[in-house]
């Protein structure tokens, strides 16, 4: 009894070509037969196994041990995301009267941006399975740290194909070609390390950074803060974005202060202030923090130089941390996607620093590479209450770390250090909410959210 696996038939197939006009019918005649065999082993062999489960065994290699990261497994069926529980659900927040005319022009708007920002590059393409294998080589996007089904994933080899996987090694066998395949369909691919996108320092840090700061009504706290900058750093450039109502003067050297109209909001005066940032990076801080002896900018500057990649480093305020992870799920393209915003989240330290990690979002202390932050932008739409709503629109263009070994000082508040003027600005009203609410609505595109 002779066995022919598929790849001897194809071979043998090719190998019985006539060579000469004498000999071309006795070849014709053995090709034909081969290939009669053939289709009879592989019909033999579809009754044969069309119930066998496949035989999948995983391997790795001896040389080495493979850490598995602790990954939350999650493969996302196409169809609508699922809301946190407790998230506040967005719809729910508009006008009645406008309630569908929004959703409409949502829908339009959303649409007309994915047209303007889709390129060729986003369109899927396909290695073919002669490799014997096709995958998707271009167009496909895959969540950080999330497990996701590798669309069109097929073989052409009915006996056995390899799987390789970094260290690993999966072999899957079967003798049934559409068995393979379903399997094949379920494969999915897991990163894990958290990524966005695949110089030396100078003598004065002054020509790197420059120091940026918005101040409404807290003169007192805002001269506290630059004289604690004057301790530490005596020439570094300090831009100022003041709304206040009644601003007062402020002249010191190689200070810039710019006078805003009264009132325009958070978001406006930081606009302000980085864009007449002409340093590499601009370090952000409160118009009510103070500098100490563990607020080193260099430090932040060392992290951001050794890894060029990052956009954003964080540091603490008063030895404590803020930071946070912004986990999304893409919805339907018409009722939007799910975002959750999980303080004290993180993900992996970065490489050399073991004392700083990458998350989503961090503290009102931070360094920043002064290009990258421009590009995002601050919605000056958002007055009293915003923060992270900067790091959701920057959410996979933002390379953001925070770091605990850099810190600076919060101001003691006192019973005259706040008015009833500054209160009525500063704590936001139920408008404010519902407005940001429903911004994420229309401008996020979401379906809901979640504040952790």
């Amino acid at each position: 009894m002779i066995e022919i696996t598929c790849g001897q038939a194809w071979r043998l197939k090719h190998t019985l070509l006539p060579v000469g006009k004498m000999f071309f019918n006795r070849f014709q005649l053995l090709s034909a037969v081969c290939l009669m065999i053939l289709m009879a082993f592989y019909f033999i062999d579809y009754s044969k196994y069309l119930g066998e489960p496949p035989n999948i065994t995983p391997t790795t290699p001896e040389r080495s041990h493979v850490s598995r990261s602790p990954v939350t497994r999650h493969l996302p069926l196409p169809g609508p995301c699922t809301c946190h529980q407790g998230s506040t659900i967005l719809k729910d927040h508009l006008p009645k009267e406008q309630s569908e005319e929004l959703k409409q022009r949502r829908a339009r708007e959303f649409q007309q941006n994915k047209n303007r920002t889709t390129s060729v590059l986003s369109r899927l393409l396909f290695a073919l399975p002669n490799s014997p294998l096709q995958y998707p080589i271009q167009g496909y996007t895959v969540q950080p740290l999330t497990s996701t089904v590798i669309p069109g994933i097929l073989g052409s080899i009915c006996r056995a194909l390899c799987y390789c996987s970094g260290e690993n090694k999966l072999i899957i066998e079967s003798s049934n070609l559409v068995l393979l395949n379903n399997l094949l369909a379920k494969v999915s691919y897991t990163s894990t390390v958290y990524h966005i996108n695949t110089g030396d320092l100078g003598i004065y840090i002054s020509s790197h950074v420059t120091i940026t700061t918005k101040t409404f009504l807290r003169h007192r706290e805002l001269k506290v803060l630059l004289d604690s900058i004057r301790k530490f750093y005596n020439n570094i450039k300090v831009i100022i974005a003041d709304d206040s109502l009644e601003p007062e003067p402020i002249h010191r050297e190689n200070i810039l202060h710019y006078l805003m109209p009264p009132a325009q909001g958070w978001f406006a005066g930081r606009n302000l202030a980085v864009s007449q940032v002409t340093t590499k990076y601009f370090l952000w801080v409160d118009d009510d923090f103070v500098f100490t002896e563990k607020t080193k900018i260099e430090k932040l500057v060392e992290v951001m130089e050794a890894n060029p990649e990052l956009d954003v480093v964080g540091g603490a305020v008063e030895e404590n941390q803020f930071y946070f992870t912004l986990i999304y799920e893409e919805g339907e393209e018409n009722e939007g996607g799910c975002l959750y915003r999980m303080s004290q989240g993180k993900f992996h330290s970065l490489p050399g620093y073991p004392q700083c990690f990458l998350a989503n979002g961090v503290v009102n202390f931070f360094l920043a590479r002064t290009d990258a932050v421009q590009k995002v932008g601050f919605d000056p739409k958002l007055q009293r209450v915003a923060h992270s709503e900067f790091f959701m629109d920057g959410l996979g263009s933002l390379l953001v770390a925070s770091c605990s070994h850099v810190s600076i000082g919060h101001q003691p508040k006192t019973a005259d250090s706040q008015s009833s003027t500054y209160d009525k600005y500063r704590i936001p009203g139920e408008n404010d909410e519902e407005f940001k609410l429903q911004l994420h609505f229309y401008k996020n595109n979401l379906k809901c959210i979640k504040y952790g």
